[in-house]
């Protein structure tokens, strides 16, 4: 796994995680699954959906994770 991906959800991150760490673990993901640092223009589409399906995703699995012993107040909202 990419090593420059950081873990998004408390103890390690003690506040949410903000929608740009989310979208940059995401980028990086792609990055590192596709082979591309940046994609040539007729794969920009492609590329584009899968980070913003992928941020959608982790934004999702953030949302639902219940880590013990975290306080209630660095879940993130729902929404």
């Amino acid at each position: 796994m990419c090593r420059s991906i950081k873990t998004l959800r408390p103890p390690v991150l003690p506040e949410e995680a903000t929608e740009e760490e989310i979208r940059a673990a995401a980028l990086q993901y792609v990055r590192k699954v596709s082979g591309f640092r940046a994609p040539a223009a007729h794969n920009r589409e492609v590329f584009d959906r899968a980070v913003e399906a992928i941020a959608e995703a982790t934004a999702e699995l953030l949302d639902g994770l219940e880590v013990r012993g975290a306080p209630a107040t660095v879940r993130r909202a729902a929404g």
